[in-house]
C-alpha cells in the first residue's frame, strides 16, 4: 500500500490545471451531456481529508464524494479487504452461488439498525434501487399501493424514485410520466415553517394531509428521510418523526427511513433515526454502506421483510462479494476507529464557527446539521428569500481555493458540508478559514461579478 497522503490543501497550478483541463475536453467530446460534474478537476488519488488531481492540487474534502466515502477514501481495512477479496473471487451472484459475505452484512445490518425485533436485510446496488425495493416490499407486505413522500425530498434518479423526488430540474424535468400512486406532504422545516409550528403541529398538519388526500386504508408506506439530503439538510423538529411513525403503526403503514446519506455514522449515530427516537419498520441504507464501493440495503421487521415472494427480490450485481467484503470493512473501521464520536467531535468544530459566521452576516439565514452533515443555508440579506446566486458563487470560489464543497437545496442556496469522518481538525478549520473569506469576500462586490472572475480565471 503507498504511504498515506499528506494532509494538506496545496495549490501548485490554477485550478483547473492543465491536466484536467485536457481530460475535461476528452470527456466533454466521449462522456453525454446529461452527466455533469462539480469541480472541472480529475481525481489522481484521495485519503484522509483531501484529494489529489491530476496537476498535483490537493483539495480538502468537505464532500466525500456525496457521504460515501466516510471513513476516507482510502481507509486501510477497507482496501485491504477488497484486494483479498478481489484475489479470491469478484462474481458468482449471490442468487447462484452464495458466499458468506452477503449474509454476514446482513448480520451486521440487522444488528446496527435501530430497534431490537428480529429482522433481515437484502442487499442492492444504488440508494434509489433500495428505495425502490422497499416500496415493492411495503406494498407486498399491505396488499396497498399509494406512497407517501415529503417536500423537498429526494430519493433517486429511476422512475420509480424520480417520481418520490420533489425538485423538478435537474432531476425530473422531461423524463415524465412518472410511476402512479405517490403522493407528497408537507415536512417540518423550522427555519422556514411559520412561527409557532412545532414537531407535533407539523406532523398533524401533513398527517391531515396524508387522511384527506390518501387514506390510510390505501397507504402502503410513508417513506421519509429523517435528515434531508440534497433537500437542504433539513433537520425536523422535535416531534415530528416520532407523531408520523406512530400515526403509521396505528394504521398499518410501513415507514420506511430513507438514511441513504445519513446512515453510517454520518450524524454521529449509526442511523439518524436514533437521533429522533424512531424505530423504523424499513431502513434503506447506501452511500457510505461500502467506502466508495456500489452497495445498498434494505432491512426491517422480519414479518415486512419476508412478504416478498421467492425470487421478488434481488439483482445479478447486488450484494456483490467485493462490496461486501468492503462494507465489513467500513463497520469494522467506524467501530474500532470511533468514528461515531468522531462525527460528534466535527460537529463540535464546525456548528459553533458557523454560528459565529452567522451572528456576524446576515446572509447566512440558517446553520443546521447532526455530526459530520451540516449545512449553511444562505438568503438575500434582511430576509429569508433564498440566493442561489451567492451559494453558487461561494461554492466556485472555494472550489478555486481548494476546497470542495456541495451546493444543495429545493432552492439551490445551501451549502452542504460532508467531510468524510478521517479529516483532521486542522484541515476542517482551514477549510472554514477558506469560507469565511470567501463569504467576506463576496459581500465587496456583486454576486455576478464574483461568479464571471471565478468561472473565467
Amino acid at each position: 500500500m503507498p504511504p498515506p497522503l499528506e494532509q494538506r490543501r496545496l495549490l501548485i497550478t490554477d485550478v483547473p490545471g492543465p491536466r484536467s483541463r485536457e481530460l475535461m475536453a476528452r470527456s466533454a467530446a466521449a462522456v453525454a451531456a446529461g452527466v455533469s460534474t462539480t469541480m472541472p478537476v480529475f481525481a489522481a488519488q484521495a485519503g484522509g481529508g483531501v484529494v489529489v488531481d491530476v496537476d498535483g492540487n490537493s483539495f480538502i474534502d468537505l464532500g466525500s464524494g456525496i457521504a460515501v466515502t466516510t471513513v476516507g477514501s482510502s481507509a486501510p481495512r477497507v482496501v485491504d479487504a477488497v484486494q483479498r477479496q478481489v484475489e479470491a473471487f469478484t462474481h458468482t451472484c449471490f442468487m447462484v452461488t452464495p458466499y458468506a459475505g452477503y449474509v454476514e452484512v446482513a448480520e451486521a445490518l440487522n444488528r446496527l439498525t435501530p430497534g431490537d425485533h428480529e429482522k433481515r436485510t437484502a442487499l442492492f446496488n444504488s440508494g434509489a434501487e433500495a428505495v425502490e425495493n422497499a416500496v415493492k416490499i411495503a406494498r407486498a407486505h399491505t396488499g396497498r399501493s399509494a406512497v407517501v413522500a415529503f417536500d423537498h425530498a429526494y430519493h433517486g434518479r429511476t422512475n420509480l424514485t424520480m417520481a418520490l423526488t420533489a425538485k423538478s430540474m435537474p432531476y425530473k424535468s422531461g423524463f415524465g410520466p412518472f410511476a402512479p400512486e405517490v403522493y407528497r406532504a408537507p415536512l417540518s422545516y423550522p427555519y422556514r415553517d411559520e412561527a409557532g409550528l412545532d414537531g407535533a403541529a407539523a406532523a398533524r398538519r401533513a398527517i391531515d394531509i396524508i387522511e384527506k388526500q390518501v387514506g390510510a386504508a390505501n397507504l402502503a408506506a410513508v417513506l421519509i428521510e429523517p435528515i434531508q439530503g440534497e433537500g437542504g439538510f433539513i433537520v425536523p423538529a422535535d416531534g415530528f418523526l416520532p407523531a408520523l411513525a406512530a400515526w403509521c403503526r396505528e394504521h398499518d403503514v410501513v415507514f420506511i427511513a430513507d438514511e441513504v446519506q445519513s446512515g453510517l455514522a454520518r450524524t454521529g449515530a449509526w442511523f439518524a433515526s436514533e437521533h429522533f427516537g424512531v424505530v423504523p419498520d424499513l431502513v434503506v441504507a447506501a452511500k457510505g454502506l461500502a467506502g466508495g464501493l456500489p452497495l445498498s440495503a434494505v432491512t426491517g421487521r422480519a414479518a415486512i421483510m419476508d412478504a416478498a415472494h421467492r425470487g421478488g427480490l434481488g439483482g445479478t450485481y447486488g450484494g456483490n462479494p467485493l462490496a461486501c467484503a468492503a462494507a465489513l470493512a467500513v463497520i469494522e473501521t467506524i467501530t474500532e476507529e470511533r468514528l461515531l464520536e468522531r462525527a460528534a467531535e466535527i460537529e463540535g468544530v464546525l456548528l459553533p464557527r458557523l454560528q459565529r459566521l452567522q451572528a456576524e452576516d446576515d446572509r447566512i439565514g440558517d446553520v443546521r446539521g447532526r455530526g459530520a452533515m451540516v449545512a449553511v443555508e444562505l438568503v438575500r440579506p434582511g430576509g429569508t428569500e433564498p440566493d442561489p446566486l451567492l451559494t453558487q458563487a461561494v461554492a466556485t470560489a472555494a472550489h478555486r481555493q481548494g476546497v470542495i464543497v456541495l451546493t444543495c437545496g429545493t432552492y439551490g442556496n445551501v451549502l452542504r458540508l460532508l467531510p468524510p469522518l478521517a479529516i483532521t481538525d486542522e484541515l476542517l478549520t482551514e477549510a472554514l478559514d477558506v469560507l469565511a473569506a470567501v463569504l467576506a469576500e463576496s459581500g465587496d462586490r456583486p454576486v455576478a461579478r464574483v461568479l464571471d472572475q471565478e468561472t473565467t480565471s
